[in-house]
């Protein structure tokens, strides 16, 4: 059976712990990034972990003449579509690139499918597309709605593939909605770099406590939580990179009984699949101030932190029912938050300066 997935975004920091994962599963990857927020020397680095080349597209996912080179030049099974803009702030002040991004490519990416019959997609999507959510744990039939433009291009995209697979009952489409993903490859030797000041909690703590930043901003302390501060489903993105194989591994699965046709309730069904979206987190909630106190004990370094008023757009908890993953997927987090701040401390400790840096 045919193993070949395409990644697109494989060069950032979910796809390239993710790629690692699918190859010690057996799948042939071929990665599709244009480096716009990830750097080469990552997918060199993941060559070196695998122990051998990593097929390599240099492109947009926005330019279909480039994605239809690759359909061409390669017969895949289906897509991991990691690739998109992600930072919050930034998408309130350019909202039309996000969207031509996120948006816009997701659709040309599909339409290039259609082209070729590709029709399994796992899709990363996001724990934002729950707003501000009315009950905990957030399960996957919580009402959905965004409070800023990088949360929309996710649900607008979730929108799409809902409309395709009912009008095409071919399409096995999956998004995958991720709470905090955070941590590092245990070899230290890839992990999350961001651009700038970083946009998110773990990159930021682990920058001020190897010196690189003064202290960590933390957004509100009035907050109806256990400490006033922002309670948060965090996720190894090693856990997060196992939740796409078993995804993977469940819709070939499917497929193979579609195809087969193993019972007669199973061949009777044109599709299996559809759209089926699915929670990857823990279950459990964090607050700023625990992930503070986890990662000052494990690395040993004090690190030094004030309160500001609360962004926009934030809520005061979020955290995962991730019932439907192990009960479809077999699949569970297995890590810890002191794995997670380890993790972290030991990538960011060898590579001070991210990528631009040597190990």
């Amino acid at each position: 059976m045919n193993k070949k997935i395409l990644v697109t975004g494989g060069a950032g920091y979910i796809g390239t712990h993710t790629c690692i994962a699918l190859h010690a599963a057996g799948y042939d990857i071929v990665v599709y990034d244009n480096l716009s927020n990830s750097s080469r020397e990552a997918i060199n680095r993941v060559s070196i972990l695998i122990g051998q080349p990593i097929d390599f597209i240099e492109g947009d996912i926005r330019d279909a003449e480039s994605l239809r080179q690759a359909f061409v030049d390669h017969r895949f099974f289906g897509v991991i579509h990691f690739a998109g803009l992600k930072a919050v702030g930034e998408s309130v002040t350019k909202p039309l690139l996000y969207y031509n991004n996120n948006v816009s490519g997701t659709i040309t990416l599909l339409e290039v499918m259609r082209q070729y019959n590709v029709k399994n997609l796992i899709f990363s999507s996001s724990a934002t597309v729950y707003g501000d959510p009315k009950f905990l744990p957030i399960d996957e039939s919580s009402s959905r709605s965004c409070t800023n433009p990088y949360g929309q291009s996710k649900l607008t995209v979730e929108h799409i593939l809902e409309d395709l697979a009912v009008s095409d009952e071919s399409w096995n489409l999956i998004p995958l909605r991720y709470f905090n993903p955070v941590g590092a490859h245990p070899s230290g030797q890839i992990g999350e770099d961001p651009n700038d000041i970083p946009n998110n909690l773990m990159p930021y703590i682990s920058q001020v406590a190897v010196g690189k930043l003064p202290k960590l901003s933390i957004f509100g302390n009035d907050y109806p939580t256990i400490d006033g501060t922002g309670v948060r489903d965090f996720i190894h993105v090693t856990d997060l990179a196992q939740g796409h194989v078993a995804a993977l591994d469940y819709l070939k699965q499917q497929t193979s009984i579609e195809e087969h046709g193993s019972d007669e309730k199973s061949s009777d069904k044109k599709n299996s699949i559809g759209f089926l979206p699915i929670n990857l987190g823990t279950g459990k909630g964090t607050s700023v101030l625990e992930l503070v106190a986890a990662f000052s004990k494990v690395s040993e370094q004090n690190i030094p932190y004030h309160f500001v008023s609360r962004r926009a757009g934030d809520i005061a908890s979020c955290y995962a029912s991730a019932d439907k993953a192990k009960d479809m997927l077999k699949w569970r987090a297995k890590l810890s938050i002191t794995d997670m701040c380890q993790d972290t401390w030991r990538w960011q400790s060898m590579n001070p300066n991210g990528y631009d840096g040597s190990i």
